[in-house]
Formats: C-alpha cells, sequence, structure tokens
C-alpha cells in the first residue's frame, strides 16, 4: 500500500475523530503478506470473535483450514455449501435431530437464499488481515472494516454518501456477522457504484463485540474517495465538532 495515502488517512483520522478506534483491511494473497499464520482450527470458532486481535494490532493470516466455521468456509469462499440440515438449523429446526436458530422463517427460504449467494473467488488464496497502521508497502487493501459506536458510524455513513446522489450508497444485507464485514464488502468491490455495508446485526455474533459496536465495511475503492473527501466535507463543520466531543 502507498505511505502516504496510510499517513494521510492516519493524520485525518486523528483530526475528525480523534480517539475513535482504527479500523482493519483484509486483501486475499497467495502468502501471507508478513502476518502470523493462523494455525488449523479446531473445535468450535468465530471469525469475528478472532478479528479481536486484529483490533487490537495483529496481523493474522487465514488460510482454508485455519476457519471451522462453516459458516465463515461459506462466507469466505472456501466452502460451496452448507453441512446437510443447515436449512433446519438457521429456520425452525428438525425434531430430534437439531435445534433451530429461527432466524429465517422456513427452511425452503434458506434454501432459496443460498442458492442466491454469490461466492468469493478465492482460489487457493489466503485472507490477511491487518489494522490500518500496520499496512506495509506489501499488499493492497480490498476492504477496510471499522468497529464502530454510533456517533463514528454516523461520520462514516455520512461521508460515504457525500459525493453520491444515489441514497441508498449504503446496505445492511442480511447474513453472518463474518458476511457483513467480508463476504458482502469484497463482492461490493468490482461494482461499477461500489456500496459500504453496515453489518454485525446477528445475534450469534454480537458476544464477539462490544454491546455499542456495529461495523461499517467499505470496498477500498470507495474508501479512497471517502479519505479525498474528507477535508471538503460536513466534518469542517461545527455541527460534526459538537458531535466529536462525544467520541
Amino acid at each position: 500500500m502507498r505511505t502516504e495515502m496510510k499517513e494521510a488517512f492516519l493524520k485525518k483520522w486523528d483530526k475528525y475523530f480523534g480517539p475513535a478506534e482504527l479500523p482493519i483491511t483484509f486483501y486475499l494473497s497467495p502468502g501471507d503478506g508478513g502476518a502470523k499464520h493462523m494455525p488449523p482450527a479446531k473445535g468450535r470458532s468465530c471469525l469475528v470473535c478472532e478479528l479481536a486481535r486484529v483490533r487490537r494490532g495483529e496481523s493474522l493470516c487465514y488460510g482454508e483450514n485455519a476457519v471451522a466455521c462453516g459458516g465463515a468456509k461459506r462466507y469466505l469462499g472456501y466452502s460451496p455449501g452448507m453441512r446437510p440440515g443447515f436449512e433446519y438449523f438457521l429456520s425452525c429446526g428438525k425434531p430430534g435431530e437439531t435445534e433451530g436458530e429461527r432466524y429465517i422463517k422456513t427452511p425452503e427460504m434458506v434454501r432459496q437464499i443460498m442458492q442466491e449467494q454469490k461466492a468469493i473467488p478465492v482460489e487457493g488464496r489466503n485472507f490477511i488481515f491487518k489494522r490500518w497502521d500496520k499496512l506495509t508497502e506489501v499488499g493492497d487493501p480490498e476492504v477496510v472494516i471499522f468497529f464502530a459506536k454510533p456517533d463514528v458510524l454516523s461520520g462514516l455513513f455520512t461521508l460515504a454518501n457525500f459525493d453520491q446522489t444515489e441514497r441508498n450508497g449504503t446496505i445492511t444485507p442480511f447474513g453472518a456477522g463474518c458476511g457483513s464485514i467480508i463476504h458482502y464488502p469484497y463482492l461490493e468491490k468490482d461494482a461499477a457504484r461500489p456500496r459500504a455495508v453496515i453489518g454485525m446485526f446477528d445475534p450469534s455474533a454480537r458476544p464477539g463485540v462490544e454491546p455499542e459496536i456495529l461495523t461499517f465495511a467499505v470496498p477500498m475503492r470507495r474508501f479512497e474517495a471517502m479519505i479525498d473527501n474528507m477535508d471538503e466535507s460536513f466534518l469542517i463543520t461545527d455541527t460534526w465538532k459538537t458531535v466529536k466531543k462525544r467520541i
């Protein structure tokens, strides 16, 4: 990543958002990008919980074997399908076999959602997660992910819409926590008009973040425009200065 862009954002973030948490990023690579290889997953795990390490400044490299959760494997593109009976697990359950999470009303609706879900073209590559300040010249981030409180989220949301006439420049698609910060924003990166994704509404992933935190994930191409717009946007007004005092 270009050092000048990295440093420019750090200065602007400090100026307009003060002590708010820095975002993390990810990109796909056949190598490890200098990040720590996560070992083969054992037992139950949650990618959202594990990314707390990246939020604290540790750089992590995830390959296929490092992801244990079936949902995460699918959202990251490492698995084309879900385990047998998943449509009952996500919906109403099946007596004597599985208890349902009841996130979707019927198994039939789950099947339709799964059929329509697109896959990330992983092709044997790894996911490299780094906090913004830990980025180096090796590797370009493809998605930027903020773990944000409401006041910070309001700033990011408004900034993302600053140079658009389309009112739906930010989306909130249904899905798992990892889907909202990885899958959906990654699929937006090559769109003619990349959209940001607000997420972490998944009740199963909520224990992996603080009670007041939601996420704002944006493709890097869109984020570059957000950085460029910061110094002429609402962030320079007294309105934002009032909000910033609470951050």
